[in-house]
């Protein structure tokens, strides 16, 4: 502030040029009174005054006026850019100058003779250092440099005895003129400093700005009071791809409309753009639909009306951003979580929200709605052996065909998996449900030609009618979940609607697998044995090994429940071992000729550990391998499993036997025999039953297998005789073994050994 400072910092440099550009304006005022004090002299002391000292201070008086000219002219001629403490120091001497002079004036000019002379004199100082102070209040350095002389001059003017209070007045008024200057130049320099620091933020917001749309994806507008755009900023124009003149004066609202303007139709967030201009409103996260060149992008807009200080409206200023693609992701997050991403069918969520408006909809009729369930037959084979991208493909195409069926208002989805669903909202009649039915059946099961494969496959269905098959959709999707289940169960390709004891069978079917579960641990399970004997002899060859369940509450459970259970809940392999292990420890009781036969699912083949565990149950109970003999049924080979038959072959080369139960039962293939060597091949109870009565079918069918089997190499086994007539015919057409009642029902272990006469018994224990 003084001038004294040594370190020049730019805004020290910038207060500096703002105090020697405030006291270089004030150098004309003060030199032009510094001139009429010249004058006022000369009028005043030129008659009692020699000449020549008049002319002297004159004359010195007007070249420190021009040297003070001079100076302030060479600042800014270089614009104040170079100034420096120096310059305050040369303000300070032309200070110091001019106010020597006026000290020099006092011994000079006024007597203390004339007192009217020293108080005109005193009157001249006064308005000087008035002046002085002012054009130098902002440069206290020459302030004190000008005004110090002169005040203690004063001294010298009031310096006689009777004039103490005087010179008292005439010092303080010095010193107070001095203080003034000095808390005007602070003052100024404090608020100058404001200025420089709110016009560096002004100039920092403004580049911030700058580059914000510049290098941004957000921009800024404003409009004013008519709601027109005004200011219009490149960015802005430029991602409404027009000219700024072109948006210039432009209503706001009409240009983000664009063609919609004609018809008056807007999207709802243009109407609220409008409600808050039309109101003054602020508003932030505003997105509405803008149209540009023919193609519609989502904007972000938040905005603040403006007032000036009058609170008169000027319009509003906000910011902009284009969110078309986070708006696109968030569509794309609402359709993944609402679609299937591989057929675009409604999800299974969407599915339960359909389901429930259908629900709430259907409220107070009879019928109300309809839950259709829908299983893919014979997916999994396609799946298992053309690989997932096939199955994949067929899904998609399963898809179009379950929407070009189901028309009107019903609406179709994908479960997951090869499950689709389809909601009926409204049902005009008990045989909608089964015309749509019968039609997505017919349609499924059409050939699908995928890739350079020729598919088929089937479709079955469940369906649920509310009210009375349930009034909530839990409830409704659980009964045409059970209608599936029977569908599925009595072979597929049908459409079952829910009956009420379908409950009853899938309660007991659930606690059948609950108890299931601790049949094992609580020893509930035993194995009966059937035997097989040879045709012609009469004698026993084997026993096939029977699982049979005794619960302690339900008492005996059919197999024909229990163990389509366990397949459906995974337990038939824990089951098949136990039986496994059972039967050879049993069999190795028997006579060395007899052969134990055990049943073996496709589970269980498919299972890593099988070939140990049966190389186990052999070593454990002693028993050979070759008395051990493994039935399987074509069930294995649908998949075209290459697992289950290396499987087999492990178990061939073991030494031990392989039999084909319920052979041309099911899909029978000649393809398997020839890659699997079984042994025997065991003909089913149905045809044996139909060859009795005559049937030509059943008698061509025993007649072929048999033929077939030797051919092979391989033994027949006729099952289910219970009659000597029965006996008989299949002796005539070539059996080598049969099993059945007629011979002997399944029994227990104790009662097996009996069998055999006392020699051939091997000691027990």
């Amino acid at each position: 502030m003084l001038g004294f400072g040594g370190e020049m910092s730019d805004g020290v440099r910038r207060v500096l040029a703002a105090q020697l550009r405030f006291a270089d304006g004030a150098t004309p005022l003060r030199l032009g009174l510094n001139l009429l004090g010249l004058i006022f002299i000369w009028r005043v002391f030129d008659d009692d005054r020699p000449a020549a000292w008049l002319i002297g201070w004159s004359v010195a008086m007007v070249g420190a006026a021009a040297l003070a000219m001079g100076l302030a002219a060479g600042r800014r001629r270089s614009d104040y850019a170079m100034v420096g403490p120096v310059d305050m120091r040369r303000l300070g001497w032309v200070g110091l100058f001019q106010g020597l002079l006026w000290l020099t004036a006092i011994f000079i000019f006024p007597h203390a003779v004339h007192p009217g002379e020293i108080m005109a004199f005193w009157t001249l100082l006064s308005c000087v250092m008035i002046c002085g102070a002012i054009s130098f209040c902002t440069a206290p350095l020459a302030a004190l440099a000008f005004l110090a002389p002169i005040g203690a001059g004063t001294i010298i003017l009031f310096s006689g005895p009777e004039q103490g209070a005087l010179r008292g007045l005439a010092v303080g008024y010095a010193a107070g003129l001095l203080f003034a200057a000095f808390c005007c130049a602070r003052l100024f320099v404090r608020q100058h400093r404001t200025s420089t620091q709110l016009e560096e933020k002004s100039e920092v917001v403004s580049l911030l700005l700058r580059e914000y749309e510049v290098g941004g994806s957000d921009w800024l507008w404003q409009t004013d009071a008519m709601r027109r755009i005004s200011g219009v900023s490149a960015r802005f124009a430029e991602m409404l791809a027009m000219d700024p003149h072109q948006l210039e004066g432009a209503p706001l609202v009409q240009i983000l409309a664009g063609s919609a303007w004609d018809s008056g139709r807007f999207a709802a967030g243009l109407h609220s753009l409008a409600d808050h201009l039309k109101h003054r409103e602020n508003f932030s996260n505003l997105v509405l639909p803008v149209e540009v060149k023919g193609q519609w992008r989502w904007w972000e807009m938040s905005a603040s009306p403006r007032y000036d200080d009058n609170g008169v409206f000027l319009g509003f200023r906000g910011v902009g951003s284009d969110v078309t693609a986070q708006r696109e992701s968030a569509d794309k997050i609402v359709q993944l979580a609402r679609f299937d991403p591989l057929t675009g069918l409604p999800n299974r969520s969407h599915l339960g929200e359909a389901l429930d408006k259908a629900l709430a909809g259907a409220q107070g009729r009879t019928p109300g709605c309809a839950f259709l369930m829908i299983d893919l037959d014979r997916f999994k084979a396609i799946n298992d052996t053309l690989g997932h991208q096939t199955g994949d493909k067929l899904l998609s195409q399963v898809a179009r065909r379950l929407v070009q069926v189901c028309t009107d208002d019903a609406f179709c989805g994908r479960i997951g998996g090869d499950e689709f669903a389809v909601v009926m909202p409204h049902v005009t009649d008990s045989g909608a449900v089964s015309r749509l039915a019968s039609a997505i059946i017919t349609a499924l099961s059409a050939p699908y030609q995928v890739d350079q494969h020729l598919l088929y496959v089937g479709a079955s269905v469940g369906s649920a009618l509310s009210p009375c098959d349930g009034r909530e959709a839990e409830l409704l999707t659980r009964s045409a979940d059970l209608a599936l289940y029977r569908a599925k169960g009595d072979g597929g390709g049908l459409h079952c609607a829910y009956e009420p004891q379908l409950h009853a069978v899938a309660e007991e079917r659930r606690q059948i697998e609950l108890a299931l579960r601790e049949a094992l641990e609580k020893n509930q399970l035993h194995v009966l044995y059937q035997p097989v004997v040879d045709a012609d002899q009469g004698a026993v060859v084997g026993f096939e090994a029977l699982v049979r369940w005794t619960h302690p509450e339900m008492g005996p459970i059919s197999p024909a429940k229990f163990v389509l259970v366990a397949e459906e809940a995974r337990l038939i392999a824990p089951i098949g071992e136990w039986v496994l292990r059972t039967a050879c420890m049993e069999a190795a009781n028997w006579p060395g000729h007899v052969r134990i036969a055990v049943n073996v699912s496709a589970e269980q083949l498919g299972h890593p550990s099988f070939v140990t565990a049966v190389v186990s149950a052999l070593a454990q109970s002693g028993l050979e391998a070759g008395r051990l003999e493994l039935e399987v049924t074509e069930s294995v080979f649908m998949n075209d499993d290459a697992g289950a038959l290396k499987v087999l072959d492990q178990l061939l080369a073991l030494g031990i036997h392989l039999s084909l139960d319920d052979f041309g039962t099911g899909y029978s293939s000649l393809g398997y025999l020839s890659r699997t060597r079984f042994n025997t091949i065991k003909i089913d109870r149905s045809f044996v039953v139909g060859a009795s009565k005559g049937t030509a079918e059943s008698l061509a069918i025993i007649r072929a297998v048999v033929t077939l089997a030797e051919s092979l190499g391989m033994a027949t086994t006729a099952e289910g005789v219970e009659t000597q007539a029965e006996l008989d015919m299949v002796r005539r057409l070539g059996c080598k073994k049969v099993q059945g009642y007629y011979f002997g029902r399944p029994m227990l272990p104790q009662d097996a050994v009996r069998l055999f006469p006392p020699p051939l018994q091997r000691a027990t224990g």
